[in-house]
């Protein structure tokens, strides 16, 4: 069995979302990834680390969490990107049509949150705790998910660049709050987008061992 790369339809909640799922041969796992305030799918950033993934036999999907309509009000007014519930709401209707099996098999689900999208992987965490099994966040807010921030059960870590010191400030609010397995680690000479040569590909590697490590084997999904 080779890679399938499939563009996708999600219906959740009365809307149509589109996501790009790859299933790699031998998948042991399927990442959702929740991407950031102001960004997309097709972020280069998710983009990469997902490829990262991909390469260690664990399917990604990537989705606009927002409509196309809902997208150009954002563009408008930034109000969409900051609304944890809505988002929330949406990324848990995924991992529910993950949890069927249909679309990449019967597999355990981890989640992959960058800046607001970091919120919602963790609120949505503490929604389906028999479902999604890890999290883990780049340069995120998870400060956002609040009171919900408690009741997380899944293996969360926390990626921050070294240079981001007000969000290293919040992830450090927010890991005080965990009570599951949690590690907060900074990535030396990284800034908020980690743009910088060497740091993205750190994120990637340190994502990949923490699924690997915290998802449990296919047929325990």
């Amino acid at each position: 069995m080779e890679t399938r790369t499939t563009e996708t339809t999600v219906p959740i909640a009365g809307v149509q979302l589109t996501g790009d799922l790859v299933v790699p041969a031998q998948a042991r796992a399927v990442v959702l990834f929740a991407h950031g305030s102001g960004s997309s799918r097709r972020s280069p950033r998710n983009r990469l680390v997902a490829d990262a993934l991909n390469r260690q036999h664990l399917a990604t999907l990537l989705v606009d969490l927002l409509t196309v309509a809902e997208e150009a009000i954002d563009d408008r007014t930034g109000e969409l990107r900051f609304d944890i519930g809505l988002l929330t709401e949406r990324l848990a209707g995924i991992v529910d049509w993950l949890a069927t099996g249909e679309p990449a098999g019967p597999l355990p689900i981890g989640l992959f949150g960058a800046s607001t999208g970091a919120a919602a992987a963790l609120a949505t965490a503490a929604a389906r705790p028999d479902q999604v099994y890890a999290v883990v966040s780049r340069g995120g807010r998870p400060d956002l998910a609040g009171a919900d921030l408690g009741r997380v059960r899944a293996d969360t870590l926390l990626l921050v660049g070294g240079l981001d010191t007000e969000v290293i400030r919040l992830n450090e609010q927010a890991h005080a709050q965990l009570s599951a397995e949690a590690e907060l680690r900074v990535i030396p000479g990284a800034s908020h987008l980690f743009e910088e040569p060497g740091t993205l590909d750190r994120v990637a590697r340190d994502a990949a061992d923490w699924f690997t490590a915290a998802l449990p084997p296919r047929s325990a999904g």
